[in-house]
């Protein structure tokens, strides 16, 4: 028995695939060369699916240690309570994070790890991917600043004694009075704050010449200085850490550690702080976190593009990334027509007017156009200064751009348009900035490259589905032309049978293919001899024996032909009875294919309802019941019923 395909010959996406998989490599490359242990796990499960060679080399365990495991069934993570706890943390909150969390590699050392996990929908399954970053070098640096801070305590003891020692080490001392005014500070202090140590003496820590933020940004108040702390609780302060910055906009971390020393009265005499730059630990941790952003605004506008082919939900997706990413004030993209050799707005963010929406430059003219044409990036620093007759346009709108940035988009060498940044005020970016717009115009080209394959494909499938059928339809028609008794009737058949095989739930694909097998029922009749064929008397027993060989025909005829051979049900079983005595195989009952079963009761409607040379055509209660008297016998009484019971035959 034939069965119908579940997609139609013609939905061949193998263009899309290749970008997919093209996708999962780059993603690949990625998990295999990252610096930080990756595990993958499955949401609903809890199971580990995967997990990177970084995290086995830390660990020390094999793959086949941690693969198909729970994560507190790996040796790594059984002591650690937090690892039962954290996979219901993510079923509820979708994200977690464990600042030091220590982890025993196979040989029993301890490894402190930085712990992140997040769930994603990847397709229609959810996944959890967690990053384990090892922070042992931080916490050996960390305790390596409170070793040397803890060693500076004893000289600062007893601090005129040991002043000369003071002033060279290598991390900042400020003594403050019980009223918090500075007694005496030495260099290195100095050179943190940006004054020299005579203009230091006898100022506050609220001095407006410079100001201190929490890691976040937001200033400290005159109760969180350190020293004032200190003050008001008469207990050390140790590790706070908070940034400096100067009247000239310099800015500097330090880890702050307050001693407060009190008098035989039991009465503050001093508040001793120290100041130890970490700037460059902090611009590291800056650069690694920005790093790991970047990197997962990549993978998900990756995501964006491989699991939607539209357009406009993959610009808004990358756009959104490079505003955020980038700190810009606005984006577009300006799609290239070929035809046109235009450049034409598909999709922008952040503009305070749609005046971008309708500008459409030629390839070669204005800043994009000249991006576009020489495939090189254009930077404008200072819009005030010099624009092009398309920008003027958007700045006399009100925008108040300042500055831009043009970077061409190309896909498999071909131009398919370009990505426009802007700022409202002056900005410096340095290469790490400028390698991410491009790897961001790189994102923007492929997404426009797979829209533009789907798109072309679905076309060439409309086309080859339309070649298709009138193909199919010609042969029909040829089969007419040579029996003129038979006019119209396989377009009618092929109608009706469309119409009830709908009834009986088949696909729309399998729609088309019912539809192609009623147009060629008979199309083995080409094979059948005109003496035959076209006789007028009846036919003797050879010459029957020789016309029902017309289904063997159109098995022989279409099998070979791979996007008919799901349409062959009709063609080659439509004379198969529902008692097993039809031809040509002898087929019972659901043995018979469902389309031949539907296709035999319209067959037979049409023919009494038409006129033959030998007959007049039936009245429509006759044929009605010609086929009540043959349901069970020669059709399958359910399709019987149904015909009757519907109004799809009325004519």
């Amino acid at each position: 028995m034939i069965k119908a395909p579940a997609r139609t010959p013609f939905s061949d996406l193998s263009g899309i695939d290749q970008s997919l998989i093209n996708s999962e490599l780059r993603y690949r490359r990625l998990f295999e060369t990252a610096q930080d242990g990756i595990l993958i796990l499955n949401a609903e499960t809890g199971l580990i699916s995967d997990v990177n060679p970084y995290l086995i080399e830390m660990l020390g365990y094999s793959r086949e240690e941690f693969v198909e495991k729970k994560l507190w069934e790996v040796g790594a993570f059984k002591d650690v309570e937090a690892s039962r706890n954290s996979f219901l943390a993510l079923q509820k909150n979708k994200y977690i994070r464990y600042e030091n969390l220590p982890l025993k590699t196979k040989g029993g050392r301890l490894v402190p790890v930085e712990f992140v996990s997040n769930v994603y929908l990847v397709g229609e399954e959810k996944v959890i991917q967690c990053n384990i970053r090892d922070i042992s070098d931080r916490k050996r640096a960390e305790a390596a600043l409170r070793a040397k801070d803890e060693a500076n305590w004893s000289l600062i003891e007893n601090l005129e004694d040991h002043w000369l020692l003071i002033k060279h080490l290598p991390i900042g001392v400020v003594v403050h009075a019980p009223d918090t005014r500075i007694v005496m500070c030495n260099p290195e202090a100095s050179q943190l704050l940006g004054k020299s140590p005579d203009q230091m003496l006898g100022k506050g820590a609220g001095d407006p010449y410079w100001h201190f933020v929490h890691e976040d940004g937001t200033r400290l108040t005159e109760e969180e200085l350190p020293v004032n702390q200190v003050v008001a609780s008469g207990h050390l302060l140790k590790n706070f850490v908070m940034g400096i910055i100067r009247g000239t906009d310099e800015e500097s971390w330090v880890l702050v550690n307050a001693y407060p020393e009190f008098g035989s009265d039991e009465q503050l005499r001093q508040v001793v702080v120290t100041l130890a730059d970490i700037s460059n630990i902090k611009c590291a941790e800056e650069r690694i976190q920005r790093h790991l952003e970047h990197l997962t605004a990549l993978v998900e506008i990756d995501r964006a593009i491989n699991f939607s082919f539209d357009l406009n939900l993959s610009m808004t997706t990358l756009l959104t990334h490079v505003i955020v990413q980038l700190e810009v004030d606005a984006a577009d993209v300006l799609l290239f027509n070929p035809q046109s050799r235009t450049l034409e707005f598909v999709a922008g963010r952040g503009f305070n007017t749609k005046t971008i929406e309708h500008v459409r430059q030629p390839l070669g003219e204005g800043y994009a156009g000249g991006a576009a044409q020489e495939r090189s990036m254009v930077h404008v620093p200072d819009l005030t200064k010099e624009h092009d007759s398309f920008l003027g346009e958007i700045l006399l709108a009100g925008e108040e751009f300042v500055s831009y940035f043009g970077v061409p988009l190309i896909a498999k060498g071909q131009l398919m348009g370009v990505l426009e940044v802007f700022h409202r005020s002056p900005q410096s970016h340095d290469e790490n900035w400028l390698d991410f717009l491009k790897a961001l115009a790189a994102q923007a080209a492929i997404a426009i490259d797979n829209v533009t394959l789907f798109d072309n494909l679905q076309r060439s499938n409309i086309e080859l589905a339309q070649a298709y059928n009138a193909t199919i339809e010609g042969w029909s028609r040829a089969l007419e032309l040579r029996d003129n008794e038979t006019e119209g009737h396989t377009q009618r058949v092929a109608v009706l049978t469309v119409k009830l095989a709908r009834l009986f739930g088949l696909s729309d694909e399998e729609l088309v293919q019912v539809r192609w097998g009623a147009l060629l029922h008979d199309i083995g009749k080409m094979a059948i001899p005109d003496a035959i064929l076209l006789k007028h008397d009846s036919l003797t027993e050879a010459e029957w024996v020789v016309m029902r060989n017309h289904t063997a025909f159109a098995f022989e005829m279409l099998s070979p032909i791979r996007y008919l051979r799901s349409a062959l049900d009709i063609p080659y079983s439509h004379h198969e009875k529902w008692d097993g005595t039809g031809y040509p195989l002898g087929l019972k009952g659901d043995q018979i294919p469902l389309a031949a079963r539907i296709f035999a009761v319209v067959d037979v409607w049409d023919a009494l309802r038409s006129d033959r040379r030998y007959r007049s055509s039936w009245s429509v209660e006759k044929v009605r019941e010609h086929l009540r008297s043959l349901s069970g016998t020669h059709f399958d009484p359910h399709v019987v019923k149904v015909c009757l019971d519907s109004d799809v035959l009325i004519y």
